[in-house]
């Protein structure tokens, strides 16, 4: 266990008799995080407790549950799940979805600045987070590196929505007041000055978060964070290329209007601020290294319409106090009745040239306040047009031709006077091949009256072409199945006497069927002939021997062979006569024909030591008997078998002797 564990007394307890909670994962000064286990569930999560000088405080608590219950609303693979809140003997906690990996203040300390396309791609997805929060009017008000994780997946998830609305509300976020809640390098001016907040607020945190991924540093330092809040305030944020020299122009202009001192200059939420975004995105994509339409849209630009009506009227009032008043002459009221008289100009026979003169001045600047004021009331009414213009008269709403045919779609995006062109094709499991799967921009965005509508266009269901491989080494066929975007299914082994081992025998799909991408081809490859068990027929009868051997699938072989101790017709030797061999190898069967066949020597008449000496070196062994009528003489008179016959060598060959 680390040493943050066992000096945390937190660490092994069970809350709420549900979640054990971990070792410690990251500490600051609003929360501590630690890993926990949902024993009812058995799954992993992540437990933030908050301190105890905030769990005391009942309003805190109400409010923190509150928020919660806001928070765990939102659902967006983008957004950090919360899946319950809990006070356990004054502990008070938040369960939400663990994820590993690392922070995004982790990837900005070890590789900021990254690249404008890698540093918008986070944000599209940090966007997305706050776009579902914002449609659910739930505002995060604590945007920064450190609640933003990266999943070793790659995937983004924003963390605490709703969390930082219940710690902010203990206190007055001013910096008059002196106290700053949050992280000061990422609040708007309007919540360090007046403690206001809404989707304008995230929108300026992520502003400032964009700006350091493509910087890698923060906009503004200080030795206090009053000194930072000051600067949020009182300066205009800088723009990226101040510090990374070749950031587009227009990257700049939107990290410039999302960063706006003023709210109601930047995107009034997440959504629109994504929208921006995607259209630096797309400029990025296709190259574009400067784009003047695109760098005056997103810029900040003059103030508002109303604003600028509201100081023509202003300034159409100075312009009539100043025009001159024609003197008049009121007629006094006649008796008591005092009814009223209609004013009469009064105007002398004759003026002195004094009054001439001075009559002459008046109607003179009558005359410019006139035209001071016809020329304000045109400069109004170019303003507002111009405002119209650039704010909403020279777009329109890109028409919706989703899942239409690219003929129909053109034709529809051409007769609200775009431009329609095809930028990509994608497969599709869902749109027909050849029919609109999205566009940039959206359906219903907005888009230049004479402006371009992009299309990706379906090309159907993506299908592969299982390669032929049957015949190929197995080594080969994998190279085969991957380069066709399937994958490499199992791979089973069969004895062949015909295919070489290490070889396919089959393949399942089948050659040429066409399959979805990843689909696993399974393989049955060669391990060869099956070896045969070889048994010993030796001392058997040849012919049943030859019988079984052949059946096993050998070829036999026969040799024959004289035998003095094996009988005719029956296995001398075997070769092989034990172990293993393959179907069609031989074995050689040596088969006895008996003991070898000798003549006999013709000993009739021999004395009967001569005798048996001739029949002993032909190699018979000779046996004698007397005759019925014994003479004594010892002469052989008769010989089995007889002489010049042939018998077995060693065989017994009898003489008879009187």
């Amino acid at each position: 266990m680390s040493r943050s564990a066992t000096s945390d007394p937190l660490v092994g307890r069970l809350l709420e008799g549900r979640y054990r909670v971990g070792e410690r994962i990251a500490r600051g000064g609003m929360a501590t995080v630690y890993e926990g286990t949902d024993i009812r569930l058995d799954r992993e999560v992540a437990i933030k407790v908050m301190p105890h000088a905030l769990s005391e405080d009942e309003d805190f608590a109400q409010r923190f549950v509150r928020e919660a219950r806001a928070s765990a609303r939102l659902s967006h693979p983008n957004v950090v799940a919360v899946y319950d809140q809990g006070d356990d003997d004054a502990t008070l906690f938040l369960v939400m979805e663990y994820v590993p990996g690392q922070t995004l203040r982790d990837l900005i300390r070890n590789e900021a600045p990254l690249a404008p396309e890698r540093a918008l791609r986070v944000m599209d997805d940090i966007l997305l987070a706050l776009t579902d929060a914002h449609d659910a009017h739930i505002v995060h008000r604590d945007i920064k590196p450190e609640n933003v994780l990266i999943s070793p997946e790659g995937r983004v998830k924003v963390a605490d929505f709703g969390l930082a609305r219940a710690i902010s509300s203990t206190s007055t976020a001013t910096a008059t007041s002196g106290v700053l809640m949050g992280t000061v390098s990422y609040m708007a001016p309007e919540l360090v000055t007046e403690g206001r907040s809404d989707a304008r607020t995230d929108v300026y945190a992520a502003g400032v978060v964009l700006y350091e991924l493509l910087t890698g540093t923060k906009p503004y330092e200080g030795e206090a964070p009053v000194q930072v809040a000051y600067k949020h305030v009182h300066q205009d944020m800088p723009v990226p290329s101040a510090s990374v020299p070749g950031i587009s122009p227009y990257l700049d202009a939107l990290v410039a209007r999302a960063t706006a001192r003023d709210p109601n200059t930047r995107p009034t939420d997440a959504r629109v601020l994504l929208r921006m975004l995607r259209r630096v995105q797309h400029a990025i994509e296709n190259g574009v290294v400067d784009d003047a339409e695109l760098t005056e849209d997103l810029s900040v630009g003059a103030p508002p319409v109303a604003a600028q009506n509201v100081g023509d009227e202003q300034t159409m009032v100075v312009g009539l106090s100043d025009l001159p008043a024609a003197p008049t002459r009121q007629t006094p009221a006649a008796g008591p009745d005092f009814r009223e008289h209609t004013p009469v100009a009064f105007a002398p026979a004759s003026d002195p040239p004094a009054v001439a003169r001075m009559r002459a001045r008046e109607q003179r600047r009558g005359r410019r306040g006139l035209v001071a004021l016809l020329v304000v009331l045109l400069l109004a009414a170019v303003a507002a047009v111009a405002g119209w213009y650039y704010g909403v008269g020279r777009y329109t709403d890109a028409p919706n031709v989703v899942g239409m045919s690219e003929t129909a779609a053109r034709a529809k995006v051409e007769d609200a006077g775009l431009s329609f062109r095809i930028a990509s094709t994608a497969y599709s499991e869902d749109v027909a091949d050849g029919a609109v799967i999205s566009t940039d921009p959206g359906p219903g965005d907005r888009v230049l009256t004479d402006g371009t509508v992009r299309a990706v266009v379906s090309r159907g269901p993506e299908r592969h072409s299982v390669p032929r491989v049957v015949g190929q080494r197995l080594a080969a066929a994998e190279r085969a199945i991957d380069a066709s975007h399937l994958n490499r299914g199992p791979v089973t082994s069969q004895w062949s006497d015909t295919v070489a081992k290490g070889v396919v025998i089959s393949a399942h799909p089948g050659p040429s069927t066409s399959q979805k991408p990843g689909t696993p081809v399974t393989l049955v490859v060669s391990s060869g002939p099956e070896p045969i068990t070889v048994q010993d027929f030796i001392g058997t009868n040849a012919t049943d021997a030859r019988s079984a051997l052949r059946e096993a699938g050998f070829v036999v072989r026969v040799r024959e062979r004289h035998s003095e101790t094996v009988r005719a017709g029956h296995v001398i030797r075997q070769l092989p006569d034990t172990g293993t061999a393959f179907k069609g190898d031989r074995v050689v069967l040596v088969v006895s024909l008996g003991p070898t066949l000798v003549k006999v020597p013709d000993v009739m008449h021999f004395g009967v030591e001569a005798a048996k000496n001739a029949l002993a070196a032909a190699g018979f062994v000779p046996n004698v008997q007397k005759n019925n009528v014994d003479f004594g003489l010892g002469f052989v008179v008769g010989q089995n078998p007889g002489a010049d016959t042939y018998a077995p060598k060693g065989s017994v060959v009898t003489i008879i002797i009187v």
